[in-house]
């Protein structure tokens, strides 16, 4: 397994741990729910993992282009584990929002699709890299739900309040990004539903 693909492994291995930190505990688990050290540094370490999961993922293609260390198995695993960050983020930010249900719905749409339509292109030998619009709605998530994530950490104020609104707003752009994408995606490669 070359770097990249490793990097790709290491940003899967990383969503449990800031799940554990990003979603909220029932009261019920007094060890999480009450303990003063965990809800301290919840918020923080939940950022600082996602940061390092978002950097792993520009890092990964970065150093198999430059390289050319390519792989199917990057090209299918890479995507794979942007979607399940940028779920798991969307999860635990729902939370919070309704807005951010709707946002998480209309990503997650987007990325079934997708998903079909690679195990169709699998299914005839075709490995499908991921477009620039694509790469670009992905780059748009992570700085948003990072953001996002960052916005908690500061005290209550007018700062707290600018960086939460640029989160939304960047997180406003990144949906219509999923949207765009998703379309160009499914004309890009409608001749994988038609059938001969």
């Amino acid at each position: 397994m070359n770097l990249p693909n490793k990097l790709t492994v290491l940003r899967i291995i990383l969503i449990p741990v800031f799940m554990i930190f990003a979603f909220p505990y029932p009261e019920s688990l007094p060890l999480f729910s009450n303990a003063e050290w965990f809800l301290n540094c919840k918020a923080i370490v939940a950022f600082t993992v996602f940061v390092l999961a978002s950097i792993t993922d520009y890092l990964d293609g970065y150093i198999a282009r430059k390289n050319n260390l390519v792989t199917d198995f990057g090209k299918f695993l890479d995507p794979i584990a942007d979607k399940l960050l940028v779920t798991a983020c969307l999860l635990s930010l729902a939370f919070i929002s309704e807005a951010y249900v709707w946002a998480t719905m209309i990503i997650l749409i987007r990325e079934f699709v997708v998903t079909g339509m690679r195990l169709i292109a699998a299914g005839k030998g075709v490995v499908i890299a991921a477009g620039k619009l694509g790469k670009w709605k992905t780059a748009t998530q992570m700085v948003a739900l990072s953001v996002l994530l960052f916005a908690p950490i500061l005290p209550d104020g007018v700062f707290y309040d600018i960086v939460f609104f640029l989160g939304n707003v960047t997180m406003a752009v990144s949906v219509v990004l999923t949207i765009v994408s998703g379309i160009e995606y499914i004309y890009k490669n409608r001749s994988l539903l038609e059938s001969k």
